[in-house]
């Protein structure tokens, strides 16, 4: 696993920003987006204090009445906790990402050894919420057994998501790598956010684009290392790290396939990629 992290974040930096990004980034930026991090998590907090006295009414005429009324209430309520737990999960996985994305680039400003990175601490303690909740589409065509990442969708994510992957079937490679791109935005720390960059690595493959394509396989994988498109995520970034010339990279991002998947289709795929680039 600590040989795979090196390999992947090597990688990353093989695989450079756009000018504009290298040019701006700063030591002083990262240290400000930690900050609108940490603001986040105290207006959380604040969100947990009460502000008044209660609003719920339970009254009735008969006890019949009082019984509905507190029915009502309780999934009233149970629904407001269901939307803010909801919310939270969002919010500490997209955190979560944000850190680890912010931890990578400070050890790079500052010249430290990358290889010594360890796992992300979750943000705010505990563990990230477990898979579950709406099902991720087919990807290529193959069903992903009905997990995702964790937590339902929000109105029209998936009307979104669908309808970029119906122009990447289409054929229109550059409208749906944008409109990958777009969601990703518009839907942060989403459960199809591995399957929605997945998805946008093979418009930009289509596109030519082989370099970008290998960034949105890695940030697929990174996105959910255990998750349905792992496995196809982690395939598509070894082929094409070998087919940018990254041959070393791209034989042990190939070689775990079967290590971390073992029996899945993607297996063989990647025994006849690492033999055709020569991988002892």
């Amino acid at each position: 696993m600590k040989r795979l992290r090196t390999v992947l974040l090597a990688s990353a930096m093989l695989l450079p920003l756009p000018l504009a990004a290298q040019d701006q980034k700063t030591l002083a930026d990262i240290r400000q987006e930690l900050t609108v991090l940490h603001v986040e998590i105290q207006r959380l907090k604040r969100e947990m204090s009460t502000t008044g006295a209660p609003s719920a009414d339970v009254s009735g005429d008969t006890v019949l009445d009082r019984v509905a009324a507190i029915e009502s209430e309780l999934q009233r309520l149970t629904l407001q906790t269901e939307e803010m737990n909801h919310r939270i999960d969002r919010i500490v996985a997209d955190g979560t990402n944000r850190i680890g994305d912010l931890e990578f680039r400070l050890v790079e400003l500052e010249g430290g050894d990358l290889g010594a990175l360890k796992e992300t601490t979750t943000l705010g303690g505990g563990e990230l919420p477990a898979s579950g909740g709406a099902a991720v589409p087919a990807i290529g065509g193959e069903a992903t057994g009905g997990e995702s990442a964790g937590g339902e969708l929000a109105i029209g994510e998936q009307a979104d998501f669908d309808a970029a992957e119906q122009l990447l079937a289409d054929g229109a490679f550059q409208d749906a790598a944008e409109k990958f791109a777009a969601f990703n935005q518009s839907y942060p720390g989403s459960p199809l956010a591995p399957a929605a960059e997945f998805s946008r690595g093979k418009a930009l493959d289509g596109l030519g684009d082989t370099r970008e394509a290998a960034r949105a396989y890695l940030a697929a994988f990174t996105g959910n290392a255990a998750g349905p498109v792992a496995p196809k995520a982690l395939f598509e970034l070894g082929a094409a790290l070998g087919r940018l010339g990254q041959t070393d990279q791209a034989c042990v991002t190939l070689s775990e396939v079967g290590v971390r998947f073992p029996g899945v289709a993607q297996e063989a795929e990647a025994a006849a990629e690492m033999a055709k680039l020569g991988c002892s």
